[in-house]
């Protein structure tokens, strides 16, 4: 059994994944590649089994703070 294969019964929670913006997966593009099968980042020599894993940030903006409880901003309850 090849360690980070998937099946490997001593590593129950996969790594999570951290969002990291744009500019930074360019800075870091000597020391990361993109792994397919992850659709992330990870370290080029040893990402497969260590490391962080790393996904481009695609959120917009921050979202608008709600007023009240009513969160689509109805007038009147129908």
């Amino acid at each position: 059994m090849v360690p980070g294969d998937g099946d490997d019964p001593l590593r129950s929670v996969k790594r999570p994944r951290r969002y990291v913006a744009k500019h930074w997966l360019v800075l870091f593009a000597p020391l990361f590649g993109y792994n397919y099968s992850r659709d992330a980042y990870v370290l080029r020599v040893v990402g497969r089994y260590v490391g962080p894993v790393l996904r481009p940030d695609r959120r917009t903006g921050r979202a608008l703070p709600v007023e009240g409880a009513d969160r689509r901003r109805r007038t009147s309850m129908a």
